[in-house]
């Protein structure tokens, strides 16, 4: 195997454009993107990047979730792919870059390769993977889930977004419902990068992010039934506010993640509240508790505490409490090899870098099952993300597609 020298690099110029002529589809009104999944504005974006990876002389691949397969050929034709990518759906407030410079990133390497003539043993495959936000269509990583075998296919079609839509009537009505059988892709490696989504590296002053690990993650939706009752004429002593209940079991939250710190975290982001009236006092809530760790055992007892704490808060108010498990997965460490190569692509390019562990959950989580995986983090502007106003520079998203390219590249073997 031949080693790529450290004078070998992507284009970064035509990375950043790229990335800038994809956020021209579904703007947001603030800056950013609401190219949501399955929607129109989705299947704009698919064949935006069939195009471009056909000019780059790839053939696409399309399976029966959607999901996009981009695939530069290699010389042995019994070597296994070496797959990069990440994700082009947003979240419907999303910024330009979480999940999209994964995957133009992978683009831009097999544009690269074409530039300098460098072929490799093993073939390359740029992946875009429906649905991994999840914010129409729950839960997150839906497509690389099925994949990985952590989902039915059947399951996954029947998921209904707010308005009834299901999950398989809206891949076929864009156009992207693939007849290839879904994991049946068998992968020699996966890299995946992304904004780091978090404002570590940018505050330590590092160019790279080597992940080693995942966070796992528990979401637990908490129904809380007190009694709807007049604010005005309803007396104190005589309330089952059920608003006040889930004050009070947030309050249990915050102290249930700070007793783990400081690798825990836990909060309620999504949070409806009935009958969401002003002069009406709460009675039922429902919210969905997030509890992440790198330790499934914390997890664990973050999850019992929830329970165990929240009924007892919720039984002395005099109201009812129920929990759901509705979403989450284990702590993930990802393959050593897969994070060698990347560890020393950034000491190869002189970029500093630092280990650190995946605070979200990404597609490389659930690929990690089925196929050695790695991760790259390039830093994000005060860690916002999620957010139209997320920003990168063209300095880290250029750091980070040279290390993707060396990392992958290597895998894939170069051929002298």
């Amino acid at each position: 195997m031949t080693s790529l020298g450290q004078n070998l690099k992507i284009n970064g110029d035509r990375l950043w454009e790229s990335l800038m002529e994809m956020a021209k589809i579904g703007p947001g009104v603030a800056g950013g993107n609401n190219r949501q999944t399955l929607t129109d504005e989705d299947a704009e974006g698919r064949a935006l990047f069939q195009k471009w990876c056909e000019e780059a002389g790839c053939t696409m691949g399309l399976d029966q979730m959607g999901n996009m397969f981009a695939r530069r050929e290699g010389t042995d034709p019994d070597a296994l792919p070496v797959y990069v990518g990440s994700h082009l759906d947003t979240q419907p407030t999303g910024g330009k870059y979480d999940g999209v410079l994964g995957v133009l990133a992978g683009l831009e390497l097999i544009r690269s390769l074409n530039d300098m003539g460098i072929k490799t043993k093993h073939p390359i495959v740029a992946t875009n993977f429906t649905n991994e936000e999840g914010t129409r269509y729950a839960p997150a990583m839906l497509s690389s889930g099925v994949f990985a075998g952590i989902h039915t296919q059947d399951w996954a079609y029947d998921r209904v977004d707010a308005e009834g839509k299901s999950f398989g009537d809206e891949l076929k009505r864009i156009g992207w419902r693939g007849e290839e059988e879904v994991g049946a892709r068998k992968m020699h490696a996966f890299f995946e990068l992304h904004i780091e989504q978090g404002p570590i590296l940018e505050a330590e002053g590092k160019d790279i992010g080597v992940v080693t690990h995942g966070q796992g993650l528990s979401w637990t939706e908490v129904t809380i039934t007190g009694k709807d009752a007049h604010t005005g004429s309803t007396p104190m002593p005589m309330r089952r506010n059920a608003g006040l209940a889930m004050a009070r079991v947030l309050e249990a939250v915050d102290e249930i993640a700070w007793s783990h710190a400081p690798s825990a975290v836990g909060a309620a982001g999504h949070i409806d509240v009935y009958p969401n009236s002003r002069n009406v006092i709460p009675g039922k809530v429902v919210f969905t508790v997030d509890f992440r760790s790198p330790e499934l055992e914390v997890i664990e007892d973050m999850e019992l505490r929830l329970r165990e704490e929240g009924k007892d808060i919720v039984e002395a108010l005099d109201m009812q409490i129920e929990f759901e498990k509705v979403g989450g997965f284990d702590p993930v460490k990802f393959d050593e090899t897969c994070v060698a190569a990347v560890r020393n692509a950034a000491e190869r390019l002189g970029y500093s870098h630092l280990d650190i562990i995946s605070g979200a959950g990404h597609d490389a989580c659930w690929i990690n099952r089925v196929a050695p995986t790695a991760m790259i983090m390039c830093p994000c502007v005060d860690g916002l993300s999620h957010n139209e106003a997320e920003e990168i520079s063209k300095a880290w998203a250029e750091a980070g597609g040279n290390v993707l390219f060396h990392a992958v590249v290597e895998t894939a073997e170069i051929v002298s």
